[in-house]
């Protein structure tokens, strides 16, 4: 498979935002959250399995996942939590997997010195889901302070504070992300210095992978 970057960081780091600037330098971009939102949409099959489980009231009159509904519960109750992500995660790993293949596959081999010679897939979770580990190459993460989190989320997303520090709290820890990191984009400015920073390390991207394409 086509070298593979993961991109990853908090809630509110500003990861859809770096992944849209990586698709507009034509980089294949595949996101576990676009997908999930495509999984749980209007009459997919999956929506009658967690209406199974969870019933009725936590489905949109239009057959979709009542996202809120849903995000009120698990984060009152683990066990909820769990039997969701039991259900959600390997159908939006499957399908993940699938896209970042089907990604591999569209490269023409007689254009490959014109075609980007990686692509990204943003799983905001990467930490908490190892399944991932075996199909990546590096890990990229979007950082940014704990306050500027806090306010990009209340102003995207209008959630009181405590339920976005809960959020925080039950991701991966800030020190731990940076960490596990191969490489880090400092993302508390506005979106003209994250597309300089995305830039720079877009070449060096580009250019490890056409190195490790000429050592193999």
């Amino acid at each position: 498979m086509m070298y593979v970057v993961a991109l990853t960081g908090g809630i509110g780091s500003g990861k859809s935002e770096a992944a849209k600037i990586f698709a507009e330098l034509g980089v294949s971009v595949t996101d576990v959250d676009t997908i999930s939102h495509q999984l749980t949409s209007a009459n997919q099959p999956l929506v009658d399995i967690l209406a199974a489980n969870f019933g009725h009231q936590y489905i949109t009159p239009d057959g979709a996942l009542n996202r809120k509904a849903m995000r009120d519960l698990v984060f009152t109750d683990q066990n909820a939590l769990e039997k969701l992500n039991a259900i959600l995660h390997p159908a939006i790993y499957d399908q993940a997997i699938k896209q970042l293949q089907q990604n591999a596959n569209a490269l023409n081999p007689t254009l490959s010195d014109q075609t980007l010679p990686y692509q990204i897939l943003v799983v905001p979770l990467l930490f908490e889901s190892p399944r991932y580990s075996q199909h990546i190459n590096r890990i990229l993460v979007i950082d940014c302070d704990e306050k500027i989190q806090i306010e990009r989320v209340k102003k995207r997303s209008n959630l009181p504070e405590t339920q976005i520090m809960q959020i925080i709290k039950a991701q991966t820890s800030r020190k731990q992300r940076l960490k596990l990191a191969n490489d880090v984009i400092e993302n508390n400015e506005n979106v003209e210095k994250l597309r300089e920073k995305i830039m720079l390390i877009h070449k060096k991207y580009i250019n490890t992978c056409i190195l490790s394409k000429t050592i193999s």
